[in-house]
């Protein structure tokens, strides 16, 4: 028997802000979190981009000196958005051998890894912290919060580059369903805005390069598009079952209605032109929510502003909708926030499930000049979403040619 599922919680340390609320309510604004990097290293390493989307509010200034200490930045952003989820689902009392995690990162503890190679060659291998391994493990952040909320029913980590956290949270609608737990805690964090990954990424040309103008620099299906700004933070969603909700009377945002994963098998960073792949796993995710294309009133898309990406998903979705298309809102809110590789799914799946239970479309800023290629109803300033039954989806897509699409319902 198939059960619904639920969302009871949302958490975030983002770009635009330390907290869910707070980050809804500056999305909802039109900022932008994009800023010129002032770090030391900026300048000793001569990096040719020298602006990302940072968290806005410091890890050091919510957390413990020793959680700090112990844990790569990637897992102390996990344990912020974790614990505000779980405080804002209500602190489920659940036993713990019905509770799990299902998390994402899409690079992991990179801060980790690099410090302690730098430690190993210039202070000697007795320097290296005993820790250091544990903190670089890409599951650490969610061992982080399977620890902190004593979560026994099973901790998983899915590494599918930008994809990560959407398939996180399908996994999580899929142990749901198995019966096997009550609650589920999903999502995913990175933090990776470090001079090698920005060296990596701007030589592939991936990256914006306006550092004059960091704000604007995201600027999703304009025809000035340039490149994706780096991004950090978290995002946590509390999921579980509708009855097990419903009997400890929580708040419910939206039902999930779970999603498909699939991958183009094209190129390992480029997607298929074509957004063939990508194409079926909306339609297969509609579809599987007993669901029609009709039925879709808003899409988060996965719009990174870069040149090839941008068109790559405006034909997947013109290959699936079709004339449809041209009456469904889009929000492109990396445009806003950068782009959190590993936790960019769970981030957007926040905003979606807030555009529902808000009924607002999120705005895209920086769109000054649509490409004429791209004829997207893209959502400018927040707007107003139907009252009755509204189906959204959140789109992301990653390097190796991972797709995962997720679909949500209002409540």
């Amino acid at each position: 028997m198939t059960k619904k599922i639920v969302i009871t919680g949302i958490g975030a340390t983002t770009p635009l802000g330390g907290t869910a609320v707070d980050t809804w309510t500056a999305l909802l604004a039109g900022e932008s979190g994009a800023t010129t990097l002032e770090q030391a290293w900026v300048a000793q390493t001569a990096i040719p981009v020298t602006f990302a989307a940072q968290a806005r509010v410091k890890t050091v200034d919510v957390l413990q000196r020793f959680e700090v200490k112990r844990l790569d930045p990637s897992s102390q952003f996990a344990l912020i958005a974790g614990r505000e989820a779980w405080a804002d689902a209500g602190s489920p009392e659940v036993e713990p051998e019905r509770l799990a995690v299902d998390w994402a990162t899409g690079i992991g503890g990179v801060w980790t890894l690099l410090d302690a190679w730098d430690t190993l060659r210039e202070r000697g291998p007795r320097r290296v912290l005993p820790m250091t391994v544990p903190m670089l493990m890409p599951n650490g952040p969610g061992a982080a919060i399977g620890m902190d909320l004593h979560a026994r029913a099973g901790i998983t980590t899915v590494v599918s580059a930008c994809a990560s956290s959407t398939e996180a949270l399908i996994n999580a609608y899929k142990r749901l369903q198995s019966g096997l737990v009550d609650v589920v805690i999903a999502g995913g964090s990175e933090a990776a805005i470090h001079p090698l990954p920005i060296a990596s990424f701007a030589a592939m040309h991936a990256l914006s390069t306006r550092n004059d103008d960091p704000a604007t620099a995201s600027r999703p299906y304009d025809v000035t598009r340039d490149g994706f700004v780096l991004g950090e933070g978290a995002a946590a969603l509390v999921i579980e079952t509708e009855e097990h909700a419903k009997a400890r009377g929580a708040h419910i945002y939206a039902e999930l209605l779970g999603g498909v994963v699939n991958s183009d098998a094209y190129h390992v960073t480029a997607p298929d032109p074509e957004g063939s792949a990508a194409a079926r796993a909306m339609l297969s995710t509609v579809e599987n929510a007993g669901a029609s294309l009709a039925d879709v009133s808003h899409i988060n898309v996965h719009a990174t502003s870069t040149p090839v990406g941008d068109i790559a998903e405006y034909n997947a979705l013109s290959r699936v909708f079709g004339d449809l298309l041209d009456g469904i809102p889009v929000s492109a809110t990396k445009a806003s926030t950068g782009h959190l590789l590993g936790g960019a799914g769970a981030l957007e799946a926040f905003f979606t499930v807030k555009a529902l239970a808000d009924r607002t479309a999120p705005p895209t800023i920086n769109l000054t000049s649509q490409d004429p290629a791209i004829p997207l109803d893209v959502v400018t300033t927040p707007r107003a979403l139907p009252a009755g039954d509204l189906l959204a989806l959140s789109n992301s897509f990653g390097f190796g040619g991972h797709n995962a699409v997720v679909a949500f319902r209002s409540v």
